[in-house]
Parts: structure tokens; sequence; C-alpha cells
């Protein structure tokens, strides 16, 4: 069975501009670091639940922005179509993680652009972008995902 690339747009913010987008350098790399170190936790755990199959929860704990660009629904039949094929995961390790300011179709703020080298059961090697992004409150919450 061939696998298809799976790609949810939620807003086409995670264009090749963003991802090779120069943030900034200098001035504040350890608040930089720290944010990224925050955000790729947060990533890891969101991606859990995914791995885990559990959609709903995924799409539960979300952003704010995540949840008004897909609804519920549709989230878990995207999941159910491109990435429970997939199967279980067998690795996943960080590639990148970018903190980012700005970003096409996504409100200013705090994000955190991260790649991970991934290896499932039917797909031994594929690239997962994920997007979080600073919430009111602190919280780093998934903003956007891409499986290639």
């Amino acid at each position: 069975m061939k696998i298809k690339p799976f790609k949810v747009q939620l807003v086409g913010f995670l264009s090749a501009a963003a991802l090779v987008a120069n943030f900034a350098s200098g001035c504040g790399a350890k608040a930089d670091a720290g944010a990224a170190k925050a955000a790729t936790s947060a990533a890891q755990t969101w991606l859990a639940m995914i791995d885990q199959g559990d959609y709903v929860q995924s799409w539960q704990n979300a952003s704010v922005f995540f949840q008004s660009a897909v609804t519920e629904e549709k989230w878990k039949s995207s999941m159910d179509t491109f990435r429970k094929p997939l199967g279980d995961l067998v690795s996943r390790e960080v590639k990148s993680a970018q903190l980012m300011t700005e970003l096409p179709g996504a409100p200013d703020g705090q994000h955190v652009v991260m790649q991970f080298e991934t290896s499932f059961a039917n797909k031994k090697s594929a690239i997962e972008t994920v997007t979080f992004m600073q919430e009111k409150d602190g919280q780093w919450k998934s903003a956007g995902y891409f499986i290639k």
C-alpha cells in the first residue's frame, strides 16, 4: 500500500518561506533556547496523543488558533485518513526547532517551528513539521502539523 504524503494545511502558514526564515540572532539567545525547549517538550507530549490515536484529545489540547482553523471532526477524520495508516511510532528525533515571531497567515507572537525525523511501522522515514505557539496564558500549544 503506497501512503500519500500527509498535508493538513490549517492556514497555510507552514510555507517554505516560514521554514527557512531567519529568526533574530544575538540578543535573547538564552530566552530563545528556553522557548524552543519548552515548545519542543509540549510538542512531544502532543504528538504522543496522536501516536496513541487520541485525536480528539490532541485537538482539545491544541491552540485556539488551531481549533478555529479546523473542526474537531475534520481533524479526527484527517488523522484517521493520513496518520493512522502509518502505524505505530518506531522513533522520533528532533531535527530542528526555530523560534519565530511572525508566520504567514498566523497572528504575530511567539512561535516555534519544529521538524522531527520520524519512523513509523508502515513508513520508515518521514519528516513531521509541527508549529507551536505561545497562548496568552503562557502555555505552548499546537498551531500546525504536517507529515511528509
